[in-house]
């Protein structure tokens, strides 16, 4: 009588086994030599979220993984890269999702053998479900193997980063229209530091993809056909196609904190020039008034009739001639 084989661990998100018929069927880890043995057109694909050392262990005696690709499996803040390792990839892909209205980065690492692919995640990151129901749903491209199951991961992983760029674009317009008003307001500019940094961020993580996927789609490796090249490049222009947005995103929000630095600045300009007319003003009625208030008998002027008037009309002149030329200039 066979005995049952044990539960999976809870890290263990998924074990299934795909038939070479295109039907597939959930297994225990126990469980799913004996099945791809039975069939040889079978794979599995196996999920874990954050696994402990022995789900690996377990994995890496079952499919004779490298020791440094379970090396790196057990860690997280891999940058992203591709190693072969004989007749098996080892790759480690970033992934991003929005928490709490911040970008939270994780990993995927990948083991892709020719009967197997196995993905290991890492902090943020969403279930590969849809990507599993994907391809269940198209049994002529689920017969090209594991090697299609990469390529759903794939895109999935490249596919959510659109919405997080769509905001990112979504956003701009509105904060260059606070840029410009007439009002300054830190909170705008605080906020463009942030959206900065966040897409320097995400650009430190999509970047690299580019070279990962370059390197799938140059593959000469028969564990990839050309039909799932085909695919790869499709992922490859998309991963392309982000980067460009990020970059030019980058610039736009460099160009928007330049452009507010120069409106301060310019604002400050404009209100030391209104500070320095209104001194200019201030200074003709003050200095004479300065000059009469020293204790000096011999001014002959102060013995005549009309001298304070004539004096109150002097000072009012100036004033309204210095008045008139400031306001030519634009300084007041």
């Amino acid at each position: 009588m066979e005995q049952t084989a044990p539960a999976n661990p809870p890290s263990v998100v998924n074990s299934i086994v795909y038939a070479g018929d295109g039907t597939h069927r959930d297994v225990p880890l126990g469980r799913i030599g004996a099945l791809l043995a039975r069939d040889p057109g079978s794979f599995a694909w196996i999920g874990l979220y954050e696994p402990d050392d022995g789900v690996l262990e377990r994995l890496q005696e079952q499919f004779g993984l490298h020791d440094l690709a379970i090396e790196d499996a057990h860690k997280a803040h891999q940058r992203p890269k591709l190693e072969g390792y004989g007749n098996s990839f080892f790759l480690v892909a970033s992934t991003a999702q929005v928490v709490d209205r911040r970008i939270a980065y994780g990993e995927t690492h990948v083991f892709f053998g020719p009967r197997y692919l196995i993905t290991v995640r890492h902090g943020a990151s969403l279930s590969y479900a849809a990507a599993r129901a994907r391809i269940e749903r198209e049994p002529e491209l689920l017969a090209l193997g594991p090697a299609f199951g990469l390529y759903a991961v794939l895109d999935a992983i490249v596919d959510n980063y659109v919405p997080i760029v769509d905001e990112f674009k979504a956003t701009l317009p509105a904060l260059e229209k606070d840029i410009v008003s007439e009002s300054f307001d830190r909170d705008t500019v605080i906020r463009l530091y942030d959206l900065k940094r966040e897409l320097t961020y995400m650009q430190v993580n999509v970047a690299p993809m580019q070279d990962v996927l370059s390197q799938l789609v140059r593959s000469a490796n028969p564990l990839l056909p050309e039909e799932v090249r085909v695919y790869l490049r499709d992922v490859l222009d998309h991963s392309l196609r982000i980067n460009q947005t990020i970059d030019v995103l980058r610039d736009m929000l460099g160009t928007a904190l330049t452009v507010n630095q120069a409106l301060v600045t310019q604002a400050q300009g404009e209100v030391v020039k209104r500070l320095g007319a209104w001194a200019a003003l201030l200074a003709v009625p003050t200095l004479v008034t300065s000059w009469y208030g020293m204790n000096f008998r011999a001014m002959p002027e102060l013995d005549g009739r009309y001298a304070y008037p004539a004096l109150l009309v002097g000072v009012a002149t100036v004033c309204v001639g210095l008045y008139r030329r400031f306001r030519r200039i634009g300084w007041l």
